[in-house]
């Protein structure tokens, strides 16, 4: 949802809370304040999505930024990486490694028996 949108469909539910609380206060609701509301609330998006789109094409330019910039938030980043210690990485390998052989020799196992069951429907 664009903030466009958002935007209206918030000024709806102002405009229906300030309806119910009129109709509960026992005002009648007049249609030129209406109107007027209407007019201002519609100037007061207008100036908004202006605002926005100043700040989107800020952001755009900041995006922009050189291969430079880039090498070094990402060098920030790699520095505030916890690394595993070596023991770390040599169990959590053997962990797969061992994982990898028991599927496998599962696979091979029902892959020996689906043959055999298959050579034994081709002879009858």
């Amino acid at each position: 949802m664009s903030k466009k949108q958002k935007a209206l469909v918030a000024e709806e539910t102002l405009k229906s809370d300030k309806k119910q609380n009129e109709i509960t206060q026992g005002n009648a609701v007049k249609s030129d304040t209406k109107a007027k509301d209407s007019k201002k609330n519609n100037k007061d998006v207008k100036k908004d999505n202006k605002k926005d789109q100043k700040k989107k094409d800020k952001k755009e330019k900041k995006e922009k930024g050189g291969i430079v910039r880039k090498t070094k938030e990402t060098v920030s980043e790699l520095k505030k990486v916890t690394w595993p210690t070596f023991g770390e990485v040599v169990k959590k390998t053997g962990i797969v490694v061992a994982f990898v052989v028991i599927f496998g020799l599962f696979l091979f196992g029902v892959n020996s028996l689906l043959g055999y069951l298959a050579k034994l429907l081709i002879k009858f």
